[in-house]
Protein backbone atom coordinates (compact mmCIF):
# COMPACT_ATOMS: atom_id res chain seq x y z
CA UNK A 1 0.00 0.00 0.00
CA UNK A 2 3.06 2.50 1.02
CA UNK A 3 4.56 2.07 -2.30
CA UNK A 4 1.01 3.00 -4.02
CA UNK A 5 0.82 5.73 -2.27
CA UNK A 6 4.26 6.81 -2.91
CA UNK A 7 3.60 6.08 -6.35
CA UNK A 8 0.18 8.28 -7.17
CA UNK A 9 2.10 10.85 -4.42
CA UNK A 10 5.04 11.06 -7.36
CA UNK A 11 2.74 11.11 -9.91
CA UNK A 12 1.44 14.36 -8.34
CA UNK A 13 4.59 15.94 -7.59
CA UNK A 14 6.08 15.45 -10.75
CA UNK A 15 3.09 17.19 -12.58
CA UNK A 16 4.46 20.40 -10.39
CA UNK A 17 8.26 19.90 -10.09
CA UNK A 18 8.97 18.60 -13.51
CA UNK A 19 12.69 18.35 -12.67
CA UNK A 20 13.42 16.26 -9.60
CA UNK A 21 15.98 13.69 -7.58
CA UNK A 22 14.53 11.97 -4.55
CA UNK A 23 15.26 9.45 -2.23
CA UNK A 24 12.91 6.03 -1.58
CA UNK A 25 14.06 3.67 1.34
CA UNK A 26 13.74 -0.14 -0.68
CA UNK A 27 13.06 -1.28 3.28
CA UNK A 28 16.29 -3.90 2.83
CA UNK A 29 19.61 -1.62 3.39
CA UNK A 30 18.79 0.08 0.01
CA UNK A 31 17.70 3.00 -0.79
CA UNK A 32 16.89 4.69 -4.80
CA UNK A 33 17.82 7.82 -6.21
CA UNK A 34 14.23 8.63 -7.84
CA UNK A 35 13.85 10.86 -10.56
CA UNK A 36 11.30 12.79 -13.04
CA UNK A 37 12.47 14.63 -16.11
CA UNK A 38 11.66 16.59 -18.93
CA UNK A 39 14.82 16.17 -21.00
CA UNK A 40 17.26 13.51 -21.24
CA UNK A 41 20.62 13.32 -19.71
CA UNK A 42 23.71 12.20 -19.96
CA UNK A 43 25.55 12.45 -16.97
CA UNK A 44 24.70 13.31 -13.16
CA UNK A 45 26.89 13.72 -9.93
CA UNK A 46 25.19 14.72 -6.38
CA UNK A 47 26.23 14.03 -2.66
CA UNK A 48 24.69 12.05 -0.14
CA UNK A 49 24.15 13.62 3.55
CA UNK A 50 23.70 11.69 6.25
CA UNK A 51 25.22 8.35 5.34
CA UNK A 52 28.58 6.34 4.19
CA UNK A 53 27.95 4.78 0.68
CA UNK A 54 29.43 1.28 -0.30
CA UNK A 55 27.73 1.05 -3.45
CA UNK A 56 25.63 2.75 -6.35
CA UNK A 57 24.37 0.26 -9.11
CA UNK A 58 21.65 -0.61 -11.46
CA UNK A 59 18.67 1.39 -12.03
CA UNK A 60 18.02 3.39 -15.53
CA UNK A 61 21.88 4.41 -15.04
CA UNK A 62 23.42 1.20 -15.54
CA UNK A 63 20.45 -0.14 -18.18
CA UNK A 64 21.48 2.93 -20.56
CA UNK A 65 25.43 1.72 -20.06
CA UNK A 66 26.52 4.52 -17.76
CA UNK A 67 29.55 4.78 -15.64
CA UNK A 68 28.81 4.59 -11.74
CA UNK A 69 31.39 5.35 -9.91
CA UNK A 70 31.40 6.81 -5.79
CA UNK A 71 32.92 7.20 -3.07
CA UNK A 72 31.75 7.85 0.93
CA UNK A 73 29.41 10.68 0.00
CA UNK A 74 29.30 11.17 -3.79
CA UNK A 75 27.87 9.10 -6.76
CA UNK A 76 29.17 10.27 -10.24
CA UNK A 77 27.21 8.44 -13.42
CA UNK A 78 28.07 8.91 -17.01
CA UNK A 79 28.50 7.40 -20.65
CA UNK A 80 31.53 6.80 -21.97
CA UNK A 81 29.38 6.14 -25.64
CA UNK A 82 27.48 9.13 -25.80
CA UNK A 83 23.99 7.36 -24.77
CA UNK A 84 22.02 8.73 -22.52
CA UNK A 85 18.66 8.45 -20.26
CA UNK A 86 15.47 8.95 -21.57
CA UNK A 87 13.39 12.12 -20.31
CA UNK A 88 10.67 10.10 -17.85
CA UNK A 89 10.76 9.10 -14.37
CA UNK A 90 12.04 6.01 -12.89
CA UNK A 91 14.99 4.77 -10.39
CA UNK A 92 18.10 6.88 -11.73
CA UNK A 93 20.56 4.44 -9.34
CA UNK A 94 20.57 2.41 -6.17
CA UNK A 95 22.57 3.12 -3.65
CA UNK A 96 23.68 0.89 -0.39
CA UNK A 97 25.32 2.24 2.61
CA UNK A 98 27.64 1.13 5.42
CA UNK A 99 25.87 3.12 7.93
CA UNK A 100 23.69 5.93 8.77
CA UNK A 101 20.35 6.27 7.16
CA UNK A 102 21.13 8.95 4.29
CA UNK A 103 18.83 12.49 4.79
CA UNK A 104 19.38 14.64 1.64
CA UNK A 105 20.74 14.39 -1.63
CA UNK A 106 23.11 18.06 -2.16
CA UNK A 107 25.64 19.27 -4.53
CA UNK A 108 23.63 17.91 -7.39
CA UNK A 109 24.73 18.76 -11.44
CA UNK A 110 22.77 16.86 -13.77
CA UNK A 111 24.12 17.67 -17.61
CA UNK A 112 22.77 17.38 -20.88
CA UNK A 113 24.75 15.35 -23.79
CA UNK A 114 25.99 18.40 -25.01
CA UNK A 115 27.65 19.06 -21.64
CA UNK A 116 25.51 21.87 -20.50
Amino acid sequence: MFKNIFVTLMFLVSSVFANTLGLLDNGDGTWDVTYTSEDTFAGFQFNIDGATISDAYGGDAASAGFLLMSNIDTVIGFSMTGSVVAAGCGTLVSIQFTNGIPDGLSELIVSDSAGA
